[in-house]
C-alpha cells in the first residue's frame, strides 16, 4: 500500500513539474509551419479512381484550368477517362492529356473549375539529403471521404537511377525518400517543409517483402517533369532522349565517350570517340552514373548545352537529342496491357489479401461513391462503356497520340497567334521579297508562287523544281536550303495546318532568344510536306514564328531561319530580318525592305 502511494505521489510530481515547463517557443514555431505546410500542400492533392473505383492512385494539381500529373501506370489501366477527388469533397470527371511512359508520367486534366488550387512548383536540385519531407495521396484508395493521406519523412537520397522496370520504365535523377509511399501514392507530390512540390512519387522497394512500405519510395523530379510538361500537355505519347553516344569512366577518373554514332549530331558538333565529357545539361559530369541522370531527363527533340575536351581543346556547343524508342516501338511498349500484381500466398489464420488489377490490395472499406467499373478499352472482350456526353467532347483517339483533342486544341491555339487572326488564304499569287544580304550589301530579290520559286542571291541565282522532292534543293550554296524553308514557309501561311498536311503541336522547348545568349521557352510546331520536315518555334508572348528549321536529312544539319524586325504589312505582321545559317556556319543576314504579297487571281 504504502509502495502504491509512493508511486502514486511521484506521478503526480512529474505531472506537476511537466505542466510547469513551457514548450519552446520554437518547438511550436517549427509545428505550426509544419501544419500549415501541409495545410497548404494538401489543397492540390488529387486521388485518382480507375476501373469503377478498383484501381487508381494518386496526382497533384498544377494549373487553375485543371492539369494534373500523375504516373502512367496509374491512369495505363483507366483508358482515357476517370473519376478523381481533391480535399474540396468533390468528385470531379477527368480526361488523359499526355503520357511519358518511359519516365512513368502522365497528364490528366480535370473538369468542372478553372480556379482548381495548385502545387508551387520547387527547384527540385536544390533539394538535399536530410531535408524534411511529405508524401500527400491516395495510399490503398483509402482516400473514399475525399480526404488524402500524409505521411512525414526526410530525403534519403538526391540524384538516383533507377534502371528500366522490364523494357520501360526509367527512374532517372530521382528522389529517394523515407516517406512512407505505398501502392495507391504513386502519381501523388512529395513536398518539402515549405508545402512546395519537389517530385512525383512513384516508385518503391517492395518486391521481396510484399506491396508495403520498407522506408524506401523514389520520386520522379519535378525539374524533369518540367522538361516534359509543356510536350505532355500536347497530347502526345512523349518519348525520352538519347545523346547518339555512351561514356565510359577511364582509370583516371575521367568520364570518356566510348561509342558514337556518325549520323548524330553531336558527332557533328565535333564530339568524337574518348573525348572527355565535361558538362551536360549544365552539370558536371564525374560519372558514368551522373550523366545517364543527366540525360534521363530530358524529352527527344531538345538541344541541350555540350561541354568536352578533345584533341587539346574544350568545346562548348548545343547537341540535338534523338528519341531512345522508334515510333512504332514505343506505341507497342505503351498499349501492351498491364500486369496484375501476384497475389501474396495467404498465412495461417489471416485473411487472403487478394490482389485485383490496379495500385491497390483488395480491402473492405465503405461503398465507393464510385460508378460501376468501366472496362479496360485496350483490353479484350466486351466494348467498354462510353464515357459521359461532357466528358466525350474532350476525347480523340487518333494513333501516336495520347489523347489528340490537346494537340489540335493547342495547334490551333499557336497558329491562332502566328498569324495574329490575319487571313492569308487569298494571298495566293507570287510574293516578292526584295532586300539585301550582309555579305557586301549585295541586293538580293526572292519571288515565291505556287508554280515558281527561285532567288537572285550575291554571285548567285537559284530556283526550284517544284515538280521534283525538295529534299536534294538545297540552293542557295552554303544555306543548305532557303529557297525550300521560305517556299515552305509561304505555303503553310497560305494553305493552314489543316490543308497543308501533316502538322502537329510538339509542345514546348527551350531556343536561343534574339540576341542568341539566352535561352527561352518556346511553342513548338512540326510539319511534314515533300520529304521534308520543318520545326518552327513560336514566342509564347507575341505568337511570332522565331526559328524556322527545314530539316532535308535527319542525318544532316537542317537550315535554320531565324526571324525578326516584325513590322506590318497590309495588316499582317511580316518579318523583315532572317538570319541563315547551317550548323556552325552562318550563311548570313537578310534584311528586307520590300515585301509584295499579290492576291491569286479568281477564277
Amino acid at each position: 500500500m504504502r509502495t502504491a502511494l509512493l508511486s502514486f505521489c511521484f506521478c503526480l510530481g512529474l505531472i506537476s513539474f511537466a505542466s510547469s515547463q513551457e514548450v519552446p517557443s520554437s518547438v511550436l514555431s517549427a509545428e505550426q509551419q509544419r501544419i500549415a505546410a501541409i495545410a497548404k500542400a494538401s489543397k492540390s492533392a488529387v486521388a485518382v479512381f480507375a476501373n469503377g473505383g478498383n484501381g487508381g492512385g494518386s496526382g497533384v494539381m498544377v494549373t487553375p484550368d485543371g492539369y494534373a500529373l500523375t504516373n502512367f501506370h496509374v491512369v495505363q489501366p483507366a483508358g482515357s477517362f476517370m473519376k478523381c477527388s481533391m480535399n474540396d469533397g468533390r468528385l470531379y470527371d477527368a480526361v488523359i492529356v499526355g503520357i511519358d511512359a518511359t519516365g512513368d508520367v502522365a497528364v490528366i486534366k480535370l473538369l468542372g473549375r478553372e480556379d482548381f488550387p495548385v502545387a508551387t512548383l520547387a527547384d527540385s536540385d536544390q533539394v538535399k539529403v536530410g531535408d524534411w519531407c511529405f508524401a500527400v495521396g491516395n495510399p490503398f484508395l483509402l482516400a473514399t471521404d475525399f480526404q488524402p493521406t500524409v505521411t512525414y519523412g526526410i530525403v534519403s537520397g538526391t540524384h538516383r537511377y533507377q534502371y528500366p522496370a522490364g523494357t520501360l520504365l526509367e527512374y532517372a535523377d530521382c528522389i529517394q525518400t523515407d516517406a512512407a509511399i505505398n501502392p495507391g501514392n504513386s502519381g501523388g507530390p512529395l513536398y518539402d517543409a515549405n508545402g512546395d512540390l519537389i517530385g512525383v512519387n512513384g516508385r518503391g522497394s517492395f518486391e521481396k517483402r510484399g506491396r508495403v512500405n520498407v522506408g524506401v519510395g523514389y520520386a520522379i523530379s519535378i525539374n524533369q517533369i518540367k522538361h516534359f510538361l509543356g510536350c505532355l500537355k500536347s497530347g502526345r505519347i512523349v518519348d525520352h532522349a538519347t545523346a547518339g553516344f555512351s561514356v565510359s569512366t577511364s582509370d583516371n577518373g575521367k568520364v570518356l565517350v566510348s561509342n558514337i554514332l556518325e549520323d548524330s549530331d553531336a558527332y557533328r558538333r565535333g564530339l568524337r570517340y574518348d573525348a572527355e565529357v565535361v558538362s551536360f545539361g549544365g552539370r558536371a559530369i564525374d560519372t558514368t552514373n551522373t550523366f545517364k541522370n543527366v540525360l534521363g531527363i530530358y524529352p527527344k527533340g531538345w538541344r541541350v548545352p555540350l561541354t568536352f575536351k578533345y584533341d587539346g581543346k574544350e568545346v562548348t556547343t548545343r547537341v540535338r537529342l534523338t528519341g531512345v524508342h522508334a515510333e512504332e516501338e514505343l506505341l507497342e511498349l505503351v498499349q501492351r496491357k498491364p500486369k496484375a500484381a501476384p497475389a501474396p500466398k495467404p498465412q495461417p489464420g489471416k485473411p487472403d489479401p487478394e490482389k485485383i488489377p490496379g495500385d491497390k490490395p483488395k480491402i473492405e472499406r465503405p461503398k465507393s461513391p464510385m460508378p460501376e467499373p468501366k472496362a479496360d478499352p485496350h483490353a479484350e472482350g466486351p466494348k467498354a462503356e462510353p464515357p459521359p456526353p461532357g466528358v466525350a467532347k474532350l476525347i480523340e483517339p487518333r494513333r501516336g497520340y495520347a489523347n489528340y483533342y490537346f494537340n489540335r486544341l493547342n495547334r490551333d491555339r499557336v497558329w491562332k497567334g502566328a498569324t495574329g487572326g490575319a487571313d492569308y488564304s487569298k494571298l495566293t499569287g507570287a510574293w516578292i521579297l526584295k532586300g539585301e544580304h550582309s555579305r557586301g550589301k549585295a541586293a538580293i530579290e526572292v519571288t515565291l508562287a505556287n508554280d515558281q520559286v527561285s532567288g537572285t542571291f550575291p554571285a548567285e541565282k537559284a530556283s526550284l523544281d517544284l515538280k521534283k522532292d525538295l529534299d536534294n534543293q538545297l540552293s542557295p550554296s552554303g544555306s543548305g536550303g532557303l529557297l525550300v524553308a521560305l517556299h515552305l514557309w509561304r505555303q503553310l501561311l497560305v494553305e493552314g495546318p489543316e490543308k497543308f498536311g501533316d502538322v502537329y503541336y510538339y509542345g514546348t522547348a527551350p531556343y536561343l532568344t534574339g540576341n542568341g545568349e539566352q535561352l527561352a521557352e518556346y511553342d513548338v510546331l512540326m510539319a511534314t510536306r515533300n520529304v521534308v520536315e520543318m520545326r518552327m518555334a513560336f514566342d509564347t508572348k507575341t505568337g511570332h514564328l522565331h526559328v524556322l528549321e527545314m530539316v532535308s536529312d535527319p542525318a544532316e544539319d537542317p537550315c535554320v531561319v531565324r526571324f525578326g524586325d516584325y513590322r506590318e504589312v497590309n495588316g499582317r505582321q511580316l518579318p523583315h530580318r532572317m538570319i541563315v545559317s547551317r550548323g556552325e556556319f552562318v550563311y548570313g543576314t537578310l534584311t528586307w525592305n520590300d515585301l509584295q504579297l499579290a492576291e491569286g487571281v479568281q477564277k
